[in-house]
């Protein structure tokens, strides 16, 4: 078991959370409990999945952290759909994207490491992942 905040691609996420909780903000109130709502959701449960997983077994952590992946996959969708409904800037847009896929890359790379420990091992261990320092 380890602490989720020594995750960097968990610290990442969060912050992603906090610029998108600040961005849907200034959305119109019609999109309070449509768009806004499930891009909060949605960003919120890539963190919340990792914080989850860090407490669950090596095999349990690779199987959450996909699901932290499919999220953030379903927020990248979104955001798009928030530019090309005029809800969001073109410019914001871009680096909110540009973040994502580096939150998807290291998602992917956490993935990897994982099954890798698990393949080695041949058993169920706890999730015991060393701290990413950056992208691998």
């Amino acid at each position: 078991m380890q602490d989720f905040r020594n995750l960097e691609v968990w610290r990442r996420a969060h912050q992603l959370t906090l610029q998108i909780y600040k961005l849907t903000d200034g959305f119109p109130r019609s999109e309070m409990f449509g768009l806004s709502s499930q891009l909060r959701r949605a960003a919120a449960s890539v963190a919340t999945n990792l914080a989850e997983g860090c407490g669950r077994t090596q095999g349990e952590f690779g199987r959450i952290v996909q699901i932290s992946f499919g999220s953030a996959c379903e927020v990248e969708y979104e955001l798009l759909l928030a530019k090309d409904l005029g809800l969001v800037p073109t410019s914001e847009y871009g680096v909110m994207s540009d973040e994502l896929i580096s939150i998807k890359r290291m998602l992917a790379s956490l993935m990897n490491r994982l099954q890798i420990g698990l393949a080695a091992s041949g058993r169920p261990k706890r999730a015991n992942v060393k701290p990413a320092t950056g992208m691998s």
